[in-house]
């Protein structure tokens, strides 16, 4: 992370003030991640208590999950988009 100069700026200056590109992209990735998730689940008409019994998973890690409040765990994620008869898919970012 760079130093931080953000004060008085957009949030898109102080975004690429403080973090490197790296760090943005892996940010929009989950970002991304999370709103994936989150959609899915509600267009299955599933509510996070459901999904997470059906994938074995607490519905309190699927909260977090779509919260962006804790590091997205692959394997759990796999396991929740399995339980919507989803995959993961990774693509190329359009520049």
């Amino acid at each position: 992370m760079k130093e931080n100069n953000a004060i008085g700026r957009t949030w898109k200056q102080a975004r690429q003030e403080l973090f490197s590109p790296e760090e943005i992209a892996a940010s929009n990735v989950r970002v991304e991640i999370m709103i994936a998730l989150s959609k899915a689940r509600k267009e299955k008409g599933l509510t996070q208590k459901e999904l997470g019994e059906i994938a074995g998973v607490r519905q309190s890690a699927i909260s977090r999950l779509e919260n962006g409040n804790t590091p997205n765990q692959i394997d759990t994620l796999i396991r929740l988009f399995a339980a919507m008869n989803m995959k993961m898919q990774v693509v190329p970012m359009n520049n």
